[in-house]
């Protein structure tokens, strides 16, 4: 598993792969999934349950807890900021879906020690969230 710390984007990713095939997948810093995002070149990809094993993988409280720590020590973000928090849910939402009892986020911090996300939203509620 590799986090890169240069030039790297939102969504927060790992990448994992081989010299022949490079394979992305994102994690989150308010749920505990991880889904496979893509992988390059695709006429070279592993096979779907190589793929499938990496990602359980990469589940693991352990993998998660150290992608996590070096994302936010190398890029400072969640990528959470201009999302919205559905308060009825309890979870994010693109604007797009965005329903009328959301709120955007203005900031989102985690904590390595705590392992615990504070996600601050326009009307000035903090959500906490245990990982």
């Amino acid at each position: 598993m590799v986090v890169y710390t240069r030039n790297e984007h939102c969504p927060p990713h790992v990448h994992v792969g081989e010299h022949d095939w490079d394979a992305r997948f994102q994690f989150s810093f308010w749920h505990n999934g991880v889904t496979l995002w893509d992988v390059a070149p695709s006429l070279r990809a592993p096979k779907p349950t190589l793929l499938e094993e990496l990602r359980q993988k990469l589940k693991s409280p352990a993998a998660l807890r150290r992608a996590r720590g070096l994302w936010w020590q190398a890029r400072g973000s969640a990528c959470l900021e201009n999302q919205r928090w559905d308060t009825q849910r309890q979870q994010v939402q693109t604007v797009r879906t965005g329903r009328s009892d959301s709120h955007r986020i203005v900031d989102a911090k985690y904590d390595a020690e705590t392992y615990m996300t504070v996600i601050s939203l326009e009307n000035q509620d903090v959500v906490e969230i245990e990982l």
